[in-house]
Order: C-alpha cells, then sequence, then structure tokens
C-alpha cells in the first residue's frame, strides 16, 4: 500500500494561530484560513484528543460542538506527522509543521543535548523511558529555537495569554513551544472556562488548553462510557465560553489529534521481536509512530527487517523517505532531521508497535494515536463569534 501524504487542500493545526491574529490585525501574520468580521479579542481552544470522525460519532454527547460543526465553514484540520500532543502543541505555539519546530515524536533523539541523553520525552522533559528532570542540562530554548507565535503577538503589541494546567506551568514543553504570554495556571474546568472568558473580554488573544478527553481515552478506550462522559464535560466547556463571548470576539475550538483503540491482536511487541531490535540503538516516538535509530551500517538491514517483520500493519520508510512524503512539512531543518529514525514506522488500521519491559505504562494503554490514519490526523476546526 502506498503510504499516505499529507492532504495540500485541508488546512493544517500549525495555521490556526497566525490565522486568528491576523484577523486581528496583528502585523506579521498570514491569513492561511479566513473568519467573518471584526475581531476584537479571540481564544483558541485545544481540546486535546478530539478527533474528528469521534465527535461526529458520538454527536449526541456534545450538542453545543455539533451545532457549531454544522456551521463551520472549514470544519476539519490535519495535524501533520505525528499526531501526538508535543507535535501538535508546537504547531499551535510556532505556526510551524514538525519538520521546522523539531518536535517530530512524543520521544526523540535530541543530538545536540549530547549521548548521555540519547532519547528525551518531549511531555516530561526527563529522558526516556526515565530518569531526571532536564531543564538544565537541555535547554528547552536550544531545542525549540524559533520565536513563538505568542512572542510574536507581544511584540506586535497584543496582550497574549497561555491558559492550561497549572501543574505545566514553566515546564520543558511549555518553555519550548508555549513561551511568551502571560502563563495562567488552572486546575479544572470552571476555572479554565472563566480565565478564557477574562482574557477574551479585554481585547486579548487567549490559547487554552483541556487535556482530559486525552486521558480517557487513553485509560478506557475512545468511545467509551468514561470518554463520552467526558465529552459531555467538554462541551458545557465550550457551551459557557460561547455564552460569555464578547461582541465582535472569537473563539475557535481545535485538537491535536483524535485517537483509535488498540487491537491486541494486531500488536507488536518490539522488545519480545528478535528481528526488530537487531542493529537498532534506540527506539522512540510511541506506540503509533516509531523513529528507529540504528547502528552505523545497519539502516538498510533494519528498514527490510522492519518492512518484512511489521508487514501490512504498518507503513515502514526510511528517514529520507518519509521527509520526501512531506510527513514532516514541506521544509525540514537540518538539525531536526537528525532527530528523525533513521527508519520511520506509522501503524495503519488498529496495530500498535508496543514495548512491554521499557515502556510499561505506555502499553498499557486502550487508546493511542500518532500515526497517518484519518482518525488520528482529522480535528475539528469550530468557530463561534460574540
Amino acid at each position: 500500500m502506498e503510504p499516505p501524504r499529507p492532504d495540500p487542500d485541508l488546512p493544517h493545526l500549525a495555521d490556526v494561530v497566525p490565522s486568528v491574529l491576523a484577523a486581528m490585525g496583528a502585523d506579521g501574520f498570514d491569513a492561511r484560513i479566513s473568519w467573518p468580521g471584526r475581531i476584537r479579542g479571540a481564544c483558541v481552544l485545544l481540546i486535546d484528543g478530539l478527533g474528528a470522525e469521534l465527535l461526529a460519532e458520538h454527536a449526541a454527547d456534545a450538542p453545543v460542538l455539533t451545532a457549531l460543526a454544522e456551521k463551520a465553514p472549514h470544519r476539519t484540520l490535519q495535524v501533520g506527522f505525528p499526531s501526538t500532543t508535543a507535535a501538535g502543541l508546537a504547531a499551535i505555539g510556532t505556526g510551524c509543521r514538525s519538520g521546522e519546530h523539531g518536535f517530530v515524536g512524543y520521544t526523540f533523539r535530541v543530538p545536540e543535548a549530547g549521548p548521555e541523553f540519547d532519547v528525551i520525552n518531549a511531555l516530561r522533559w526527563r529522558p526516556h523511558p526515565w530518569g531526571p528532570d532536564l531543564r538544565e542540562q537541555v535547554a528547552p530554548e536550544r531545542v525549540q529555537p524559533l520565536p513563538t507565535t505568542f512572542e510574536r503577538a507581544e511584540t506586535a503589541g497584543f496582550s497574549v495569554s497561555v491558559v492550561s494546567g497549572a501543574a505545566h506551568t514553566g515546564s520543558g514543553l511549555s518553555r519550548a513551544v508555549l513561551r511568551g504570554g502571560h502563563y495562567v495556571g488552572v486546575h479544572a474546568l470552571g476555572d479554565l472556562a472563566a480565565c478564557i472568558g477574562t482574557a477574551v473580554a479585554d481585547g486579548g488573544f487567549c490559547y487554552g488548553y483541556h487535556a482530559d478527553l486525552d486521558m480517557m481515552g487513553h485509560l478506557h478506550g475512545p468511545g467509551s462510557t468514561a470518554w463520552r462522559m467526558q465529552l459531555r464535560q467538554v462541551d458545557r466547556l465550550v457551551e459557557s465560553v460561547v455564552e460569555a463571548l464578547p461582541r465582535d470576539c472569537l473563539l475557535t475550538v481545535v485538537a491535536d489529534h483524535g485517537m483509535v483503540s488498540v487491537d491486541e491482536s494486531a500488536v507488536t511487541d518490539i522488545d519480545e521481536s528478535e528481528p526488530l531490535c537487531g542493529g537498532v540503538v534506540a527506539v522512540g516516538g510511541e506506540a503509533r509512530a516509531r523513529h528507529v535509530y540504528t547502528a552505523p551500517g545497519a539502516a538498510d538491514d533494519v528498514l527490510a527487517a522492519w518492512r518484512a517483520t511489521l508487514g501490512s500493519s504498518a507503513w515502514v520508510m526510511s528517514r529520507d523517505e518519509a521527509i520526501a512524503a512531506g510527513w514532516f512539512g514541506p521544509r525540514v531543518r537540518d538539525d531536526v532531521r537528525m532527530r528523525i529514525g533513521d527508519v520511520v514506522a506509522a501503524a495503519q488500521g488498529s496495530a500498535a508497535m508496543l514495548r512491554r519491559k521499557a515502556e510499561p505504562m505506555e502499553s498499557a494503554l486502550i487508546g493511542h494515536h500518532g500515526s497517518l490514519t484519518s482518525a488520528e490526523q482529522n480535528v475539528p476546526l469550530l468557530t463561534a463569534i460574540g
């Protein structure tokens, strides 16, 4: 099967914040997506794990979101590869695809950090699969040196707020891709909605983030009872924000990825597969999007072994092939190139490439994401204007 390529006609998650800021009149931002009317204040609210297909399948649990989808001129975005939170938040925070912002996975190699920190976990900012906090040794601003959309908006004279979990204040990921503006740490849906309302009412730009739908999908499976109950809470959150929107203020609801339930019969355990371990010095990514780093001279043999072993359960590409297919966007920085695996594997269907010994917690999850299927790639683009 031919590997999928990004749809050039579908807007990308990276296009959202620059387009909103352009609609607010900020200099230096391209209006890649258009909104009608004058925008005085705006919020981009990201619901972690809300795939467009999942929303459509469970429309009855989310009447407010569904009504917004029915009125949206652009209903769907693509999130790019990998379809994972670190890359999605980096797309929001930089306005770039993964080949430019450099967050090419949940975990990935950062060669410039030195061999002692071989693969880092971008969400926890620690060595993978475990280890100490790396913020001092591996500066987040060095890993992602591009100015963020928030920094640029502040320079253009706009008040900027980042409203997200209090636990993420000053985290490595926040410093790398969300720096700029005033970070407002929140604890629950109530203060998230209230802080968004305050920021927008003052005529500023606000980025808001809610994580719990993704957590329910990982733990119980997307579409499970627990996931649906959380979707109902998200719908109420959005309703509360919409009801409080002042005149000429914009709310845009997006997500960083969708999710699929993994079929146990389609699971491959990398740690227990001798053909998948030969010539491999490190493995990054996550269960549905793997970066495979090989010993010198072993890349071709590893590529052949992974293709033969995984067969139709994954698209398996060399680094050059994946870049040429546009998986990481139209441009890949030279330093980012070496963060990408010598071999890149993206799961098909409901398959997963687990590491039960090295990653016991992640391997126990039911819901996963990261790959190139439409269920993971396509997310809503919903809009309300006060």
